[in-house]
């Protein structure tokens, strides 16, 4: 189990804690996962709300007590990550509070990162390539709406395609980078949620993965599913970090896992980037890993054909960038939003709904940069070396870090 340090041993540390478990009350959700001291939990959970306003002012007290010249005895990157941390919790806190704080800037002090306008012509290059790739003659979009149809997997072979991906890549992810013993991950279905799958982390090294099957689950996507959520994606990470950071280091604020801060938009990209650093960065290799997961449990896949949709498609998952700065930037409305990811995504009106319902979801409006910007980024630091991709899993490091590295 976890070894926790004196309550007192790094009060600025608990405060940080407290303030994200407080801040969680207000918005189911923000606290992604908490497996830390039982006594912060009972606190936060018999005292009186504590005000927005209230959190942001000590929020922005543990800021200006994290900057250097504040005689911090935390060591210098540990500082730095909590710094970032607890500015997105600040902004968070303070929009609840009724501050105005523009899109743009909202996402940046939360994540790290700017949102960027993806020019259409890029994804009409995109367009072209799907219409080379697509079978059949007409428009591209009532073709891909045909294929993405015929992908759909039957809820009653999920189960068995899902544990066959998890064994294979969990084998892949222990080879190539160590898992601690006694990990482990349970799956279930699940409706009625804005994403398509979800890291429940448990602690003690467990996790729970719920897929939604509100819309039909895609057979091509299931491999990146699987790695981005479980090896080496989110369960893989939290584990070696429970072990690394938690339980060697005592480092307590990895306990808590907080959406609106840097660690999601980090914990997104490597998520994203797995099924490349432990199967292939070919989408021809990963469709035939795929396949034989697919054909095993009875469910027929053209693996040719997928491959060269995937290739075409690259760049295409971008748009949802674009919705969302529409919505809550420029002030679109609902039908507008849901009309260009129809257009520019190339989407089917019910998965256009869902991404807009998503991006409207108080606790994630703002959370679809850390795919759209974390992927990238991630990419970019790892260039193809596992070595870099372990740092991901392993260390405290920001967005603004891997560009220094």
């Amino acid at each position: 189990m976890v070894s926790t340090p004196d309550l007192h041993d790094e009060p600025l540390v608990d405060r940080y804690v407290l303030v994200g478990l407080r801040l969680g009350r207000h918005l189911d959700g923000l606290v992604d996962a908490y497996y830390g001291p039982e006594a912060h939990r009972r606190v936060v959970a018999r005292e009186p709300l504590v005000d927005p306003a209230v959190l942001a002012g000590e929020a922005r007290a543990l800021l200006g007590e994290l900057e250097p010249t504040a005689g911090c005895s935390l060591d210098p990157a540990r500082r730095h990550w909590l710094g970032a941390q607890v500015r997105g919790l600040a902004t968070t806190a303070a929009r609840l509070a009724g501050a105005v704080i523009g899109y743009a800037d909202e996402v940046e002090a939360c994540y790290g990162v700017r949102p960027r306008w993806i020019d259409e012509e890029d994804l009409v290059a995109a367009h072209r390539r799907l219409d080379e790739a697509l079978p059949g003659s007409g428009p591209v979009v009532e073709r891909l709406t045909t294929w993405r149809e015929a992908q759909a997997v039957p809820v009653d072979r999920l189960p068995g395609v899902l544990h066959s991906l998890c064994d294979d890549l969990r084998e892949r992810t222990g080879r190539l980078f160590g898992l601690p013993d006694g990990e482990r991950v349970d799956i279930e279905l699940v409706t009625d949620r804005p994403w398509s799958g979800f890291n429940y982390y448990l602690g003690d090294l467990r996790s729970r993965i719920a897929v939604n099957i509100d819309l039909p689950v895609l057979a091509p996507g299931l491999a990146h599913l699987m790695a981005h959520e479980a090896y080496p994606g989110h369960h893989t990470e939290h584990t070696r970090k429970e072990v690394g950071l938690v339980r060697r280091r005592n480092l307590v604020e990895e306990t808590i896992f907080l959406v609106g801060t840097p660690q999601c938009l980090m914990a997104e990209g490597l998520a994203d980037l797995g099924l490349e650093v432990v199967v292939s960065p070919h989408a021809g290799a990963q469709m035939t890993m795929l396949a034989g997961h697919l054909r095993s449990q009875g469910v027929p896949f053209d693996q040719e054909v997928a491959t060269a949709v995937a290739e075409a498609s690259e760049g295409l998952g971008r748009v949802r960038g674009n919705v969302a700065l529409l919505l809550h930037e420029r002030g679109a409305a609902v039908e507008e939003a849901v009309s260009y990811g129809q257009q520019w995504g190339l989407m089917p009106r019910n998965r256009a709904e869902k991404l807009v319902s998503f991006l409207n979801d108080p606790v994630w409006r703002a959370y679809m940069t850390c795919y759209v910007e974390g992927f990238p980024l991630c990419r970019q630091f790892v260039g193809g070396d596992p070595a870099r991709f372990a740092r991901l899993l392993d260390e405290q490091l920001t967005p603004g870090d891997l560009g220094l590295s």
